[in-house]
């Protein structure tokens, strides 16, 4: 396993203390989605943290949030006192983007502990600056040696359990930030734009639940200002902003981004949407979720604005993050015979391929935002995910399953794997054609963790078309209990740097592991 200690060296501690301070404003509900515009006193304050993301070998991208319009300015140094800082001249901060923007930093050293603060400079007078926020990341190293440890869940905020400030709000996230990852996957439903947040929820024992809560998280999110205060929500939180600040990350989106179980085209029936066309919402929420987190592949990087993205993390790890949620067919029994858009859509079903044949990383996560042999009903007669409970050849989005892992063992692609969170439980299952109905397929393994905030929900079935296995799992008896009585989850993945060899983790909140897998490179069938 990788020497490095899971715990915060004294210099990243010291860079974070004191570089999180919050207006007192945020900590009120009713005045934590105040317009920005309207506060014209003072200097520009950046109360909602700074976050990095899809960080490279020589590049990663800053993300803040101004109260005001503000320019955008980060300074980066490779000690926490900042000598000799390199200046980069961001974006103006203004109301198209909700005062949000992203700077990317190019022309890095690779596997160095980077410093950076983010300055906010009046438009009108740059001498006018904020106080600098604070964080910092590792970049990507070219060697193998320093080995590799990322963390990995989903699923915040959902079901009506939102930041509780007796319980200390979302305080797996401190948990977290203490293992020290070089970065974090989010696997999805990084909001429930579906799910309001109400200041009190009685518990099945008589005690009180209790949420901070905002305008924009008393309803649906419909309108872009609605999408936009459901991303805001979650960084009213210091432990998330903490985490944000120390730990960089790559996030992609499922279902609750925009609404349970949605699928393109879908016109709803239900009563609290006055907007009823799916389509509509979802482009809010990409829009939104753009602004809010710092993604490579989406506006103003890329106006392709993809989700989907290759991350490579040396010559250890490459992690293939999909989307399963843009391109896929209308949710339906599953048991068609040919399907052609499946759950991935034709075009990313191809650069997923293609992208697996190039990598010459040790190991290649699949990020998925969905399991594959887990049945995830979506009403009595349709299915949300990949299986649909029938344990035969596959038919449906099965296909799709199906044409990927023959193409990953004809090609002879060795070290995948498949991360996953969206069903509020932690489990691992392995995966062998010698139990499978479809055989031509080499075995691999599938990791579940989940939720960080939000409900613990009863294990699913399996589905036994591509042969799983349940090697472990742990899940309530009963929907949705709330995060006061059940744990919740998150994953680890620890890749060493001599031997190779990657050891996951599944972790439960209060520092426990509740399973251990080890695996070793280069071989199939483990």
């Amino acid at each position: 396993m990788s020497d490095r200690q899971p715990s915060p060296s004294p210099r990243r501690r010291s860079v974070l203390r004191g570089s999180l301070a919050v207006p007192a404003a945020l900590a009120v509900p009713a005045l934590a989605g105040a317009a920005p515009s309207l506060a014209l006193s003072g200097r520009p304050k950046a109360g909602w943290g700074v976050q990095a993301g899809d960080v490279g070998a020589h590049s990663g991208l800053v993300w803040v949030r101004s109260d005001r319009p503000a320019r955008m300015i980060v300074e980066t140094s490779a000690t926490e006192s900042f000598r000799k800082p390199r200046r980069w001249h961001g974006p103006l901060l203004g109301p198209d983007t909700d005062f949000t923007g992203t700077t990317r930093l190019r022309g890095l050293p690779a596997g160095e502990q980077i410093h950076y603060r983010v300055l906010l400079a009046d438009p009108d007078d740059p001498r006018r600056t904020g106080e600098p926020v604070r964080g910092t990341f590792r970049t990507t190293p070219r060697g193998r040696k320093q080995g590799v440890r990322f963390l990995w869940s989903g699923d915040i905020a959902g079901q009506g359990w939102g930041i509780n400030p007796d319980r200390g709000g979302y305080r797996i996230f401190e948990e977290m930030r203490r293992r020290d990852p070089d970065f974090f996957l989010c696997s999805g439903d990084n909001i429930y734009a579906d799910g309001p947040i109400l200041p009190r929820v009685t518990l099945p024992d008589g005690t009180v639940w209790r949420n901070i809560t905002t305008e924009e998280k008393s309803k649906v999110a419909e309108s872009l200002a609605e999408f936009r205060g459901a991303f805001r929500y979650n960084l009213l939180d210091e432990n998330l902003k903490r985490f944000n600040a120390q730990v960089p990350s790559i996030v992609q989106w499922d279902d609750h981004e925009v609404r349970n179980n949605w699928y393109p085209g879908q016109i709803l029936d239900d009563a609290r949407y006055t907007e009823k066309d799916v389509n509509v919402l979802a482009g809010r929420s990409l829009r939104a979720f753009s602004e809010y987190f710092p993604v490579s592949t989406l506006p103003p990087g890329d106006e392709d604005g993809r989700v989907y993205r290759v991350l490579r993390h040396g010559p250890l790890l490459d992690v293939f993050v999909l989307d399963m949620r843009s391109y896929r067919n209308a949710n339906s029994p599953g048991r068609q015979p040919d399907d052609a858009t499946g759950i991935l859509g034709a075009r990313q079903l191809a650069w997923l391929k293609r992208e697996l044949s190039r990598s010459r990383a040790v190991w290649k996560v699949i990020a998925s935002d969905m399991p594959l042999g887990l049945v995830v009903a979506d009403g009595k007669e349709n299915f949300e995910a990949v299986a649909q409970g029938d344990p035969g050849a596959p038919l449906g989005r099965e296909l799709q399953i199906a044409e990927l892992l023959r193409h990953i063992k004809h090609r002879r692609i060795t070290g995948t794997l498949w991360l996953t969170a969206d069903v509020h439980y932690t489990s691992a299952q392995h995966y062998d054609p010698s139990r499978a109905a479809f055989k031509d397929f080499a075995p691999f393994w599938e990791f579940v963790s989940g939720p960080l905030a939000a409900g613990g929900f009863p294990a699913t079935k399996l589905d036994g078309t591509f042969g799983p296995e349940q090697k472990f799992i742990k899940a309530p008896s009963r929907a949705n209990t709330s995060p006061a009585e059940t744990p919740q989850y998150f994953g680890e993945v620890d890749i060493d740097g001599g031997s190779g060899a990657l050891t996951v983790r599944l972790r439960q909140e209060g520092g426990g592991v509740l399973f251990t897998q080890v695996l070793e490179p280069g071989r199939v069938g483990q």
